[in-house]
Parts: structure tokens; C-alpha cells; sequence
């Protein structure tokens, strides 16, 4: 099934994982996808789930990576969720697109707080715009009352597309959000009572009530896909080290997959809370919050002193956004307040109350490589100005050069606000931390 929505912010990651929590303490396998270029969702998704989330996106993943993660995952699965992005018909390509081409069948949950009778014209717009998607029906979400329910499944053509209403729950709701989306599900030690709450909820609704039997009519039969093309070892031997913590948690899991299919060894480690790197040849910062660690971060002196020494050794560090931040030299915070980071890439980062940068990118080093272009996206809510020597921008999908992200080379470091989706290219991720 895809869970999608009319717009962001109706409820949908919610709803997503409360049914994956609900079927899986019920000692089914489910096994949740994102749709897009997602960090935040896919926490909560792999705690509610007890499973790995990987993206699913026809443009940054490519559709063959689609059919063969679904595949997979339906040989060992009861249950496979899928949640869109945005809105249904929102981007290109958008959640319309991957259910229309794959046959999944849409679930829309709409936030009701403030309709009635609207309720049913929007849910028929909803799967009546586009010919040809499977729709299962729709859920209301921050339902007022019992009467409030009633009304909007009298406005519904088709009653029996009502799957049921969700109460409203406070102004934060079971999950809350900050300026990146939602609140990183390890950041609450309460997050598996929240996700058994949202689970409890949605087991008093039809949608809840329904057992695998009932679902059969939603099934999808996923075909065999094309071998996919095996990954060289372009990394074997080497040692990487991931930054992952509270601070860098923004880690696609099949970037992972890409470096250990490289011959990688992977080795985590917590700029927060260790005093050394790992023994390592490369190094990978990944995105996150710094901006709100950046004391912490500051004050780890030898953790800074590991990284410098790591840089003046020459070895390759891909510092993505938030990487990228806790490099420089200081990061001034939205109510005005500059702090002192590591100060190993020139520049001064700012973060602002408004959107910066949103949007698919794609990443060609050199401008002329074959098959080594990078996809991935580009999200964040501050600026840098640096002195370091540009060395490639990376363009939008449609390939117009100058309309995307600095990738900027400071001696053996690489660091862009680009988000890199490694599957798409291994040879180029090679070059960055094999280099």
C-alpha cells in the first residue's frame, strides 16, 4: 500500500508507521519504503517496523533499484508499506508516478480538523485526477469527534472507501517536528509507547481491523527484475569511517549497502561522544543536526585533533551538508549567536528561519565522466560563504549547469550541501574517499 496525502503535514508518516507497529506486534513481517529523498521518516519507520527503510524514487534511485528493493523485499514480507512524499501528484517524479507504474494501491490520509463535507469532494479529487491508480481508500486525520467522523464519512461517493478517523492529538501530535521534518525517532526515549499509541488509535478503525486475508485484495505481484550490474570492488581493502549520531544521522542505509559492495569496511563512530577516529583510509560526514551540537562538538578537542590529523595525512574526508557545517570554521545560530566549530574548511555558516535549497541534484566531478554522475538531493536551512576553491556545481535533473550546490576541495576534503545517493554511482563515490 502507499500512504500518501492531498499536502505535507497531514499525518501520513504517522499513520505509516502506526500500521507497520500495529501488524508487526502482531508477529508479521513488514517492511516500510520511503518515497523520495527522506533522512527523518525512515527512522520511525525502521523503529516501528523492526526492519531496514530504504528511498524509492523513479529519478534519485531509477526505477530499476525500485522493482528490485520491492521484489526483495515481498520474498520475505507479509506487509509492504510505502510512503509517498508531498503531496500525491507533488514533484516529478511524484507518488502518483511510482503507484501508477508499479500497481500500488493508495491509501490517502487526509487532515479533517478544519472540513466537513469538503472531506468527500477532496477524496474523489483525489482518486479521480489522475486515470488508471488502484485506490484503497482514505483515512481522516485530527478528527474533532465522533460526530465530526460521522459527517465526513456521509460526504464520501463511496462508502466503502472510508477506512476510518484518527482523533487529533495535541498541537505537536504523536510525533513532533523541528526545522528538518520530524524529531529523530532516538532522539525520544518514549518513542516505541508513541508508536504503540498511534498503533492502539489505528487498531479501532476498519483500516486497523483488517487482517492479512482482508489486505489479499490490495496484492501486488512484483516481478522478478533485471540482474542488476555487480558493484567492482574499487574499495577493497580500505577502511571507512561513518560519522553516525545525534549530531549525523542523515545516512541513506543503502549508502551503506554501496561502500560495503565497494569491498569497504565500514567502521561508525560518534564525533559527540569519542575522542579518536577509528583506524581508517577515508572518511564520510554525513548530514544531521551539528547546528544544534555545535558546542559539544567544539569542545571535543581531541576528536577535532583526530580529523585534522586525518586531513594533513592527505586522506579523503566527503563532508555532506551538515558534514560540511561542523568543518568550518563557525556556525552563527538563527537567534544570532556564533559558535566556534573545527575550522578545518573555510567559510562561516548561517542558519536561517527560511528554506534555503530544496531539490533533486545531480553531481558530475569532472564534467565530462561517463557513467559516473551522482543523484541525490539538496535540503537545508543555511548558508556558507567560503574561500575554499570550487570544484564542480552540481545541476538539476533536466542537467542545466549553474543551478545547484558547490562542491568545494580544501586540500584532501570534499564537502557540498549535495546529499549523495552512492547506488547510483560507485565509481564516483570511489573517487571521493578512495582518493
Amino acid at each position: 500500500m502507499l500512504v500518501t496525502a492531498a499536502a505535507s503535514g497531514q499525518g501520513k508518516t504517522t499513520v505509516t508507521a502506526a500500521l507497520a507497529r500495529l501488524h508487526a506486534r502482531q508477529g508479521r513481517r513488514v517492511r516500510v519504503f520511503k518515497c523520495g529523498p527522506d533522512f527523518l521518516d525512515p527512522q520511525w519507520h525502521q523503529a516501528a517496523s523492526g526492519a531496514p527503510v530504504h528511498q524509492l524514487d523513479l529519478w534519485m534511485t531509477g526505477e530499476q533499484d525500485v522493482r528490485a528493493r520491492l521484489h526483495a523485499a515481498a520474498l520475505e514480507a507479509d506487509l509492504i508499506l510505502v510512503e509517498g512524499v508531498m503531496g500525491l501528484f507533488d514533484g516529478t517524479p511524484s507518488a502518483a508516478d511510482l503507484a501508477e507504474r508499479l500497481g500500488l494501491p493508495v491509501l490517502a490520509v487526509v487532515d479533517a480538523s478544519a472540513m466537513a463535507g469538503t472531506f468527500g469532494a477532496l477524496a474523489l479529487g483525489l482518486q479521480h485526477y489522475r486515470p488508471g491508480l488502484r485506490w484503497a481508500g482514505v483515512l481522516a486525520n485530527r478528527v474533532a469527534s465522533e460526530r465530526h467522523a460521522q459527517l465526513l464519512q456521509e460526504g464520501l461517493r463511496t462508502p466503502e472507501h472510508w477506512l476510518g478517523a484518527l482523533a487529533r492529538v495535541g498541537e505537536q501530535g504523536l510525533l513532533p517536528e523541528r526545522h528538518l521534518g520530524l524529531v529523530t525517532a532516538q532522539e525520544l526515549a518514549d518513542r516505541m509507547q508513541r508508536l504503540d499509541a498511534a498503533a492502539d488509535a489505528l487498531a479501532a478503525t476498519p483500516l486497523g481491523r483488517m487482517t492479512l486475508q482482508d489486505w489479499q485484495r490490495w496484492a501486488v505481484d512484483f516481478a522478478v527484475p533485471a540482474v542488476e550490474p555487480e558493484i567492482p570492488p574499487l574499495l577493497a581493502g580500505r577502511i571507512v569511517a561513518v560519522a553516525r549520531d545525534a549530531a549525523f544521522c542523515f545516512i541513506y542505509e543503502a549508502n551503506i549497502d554501496c561502500l560495503r559492495g565497494l569491498g569497504a569496511q565500514v567502521a561508525f563512530f560518534s564525533p559527540l561522544q569519542d575522542a579518536a577516529l577509528p583506524p581508517c583510509d577515508a572518511l564520510w560526514l554525513p548530514g544531521g543536526y551539528p547546528e544544534l551540537h555545535v558546542e559539544r562538538l567544539a569542545a571535543n578537542a581531541p576528536m577535532r585533533a583526530a580529523i585534522a590529523a586525518h586531513v594533513v595525512q592527505g586522506k579523503p574526508v566527503w563532508a555532506e551538508c551538515g558534514g560540511m557545517m561542523a568543518l568550518c570554521d563557525a556556525i552563527t545560530l538563527a537567534d544570532g549567536t556564533r559558535h566556534a566549530a573545527w575550522g578545518l574548511l573555510p567559510g562561516e555558516v548561517r542558519m536561517q528561519r527560511r528554506l534555503a535549497a530544496l531539490g533533486p541534484q545531480r553531481l558530475d566531478l569532472d564534467g565530462d565522466a561517463q557513467g559516473e554522475v551522482l543523484r541525490g538531493h539538496t535540503f537545508h536551512y543555511s548558508t556558507l560563504e567560503s574561500s575554499a576553491a570550487v570544484r564542480a556545481r552540481t545541476a538539476r535533473p533536466d542537467g542545466v549547469p549553474g543551478t545547484g550546490e558547490a562542491v568545494y576541495r580544501h586540500g584532501s576534503i570534499h564537502a557540498s550541501y549535495f546529499h549523495a545517493w552512492f547506488p547510483s554511482s560507485p565509481a564516483a563515490v570511489a573517487r571521493l574517499l578512495g582518493q
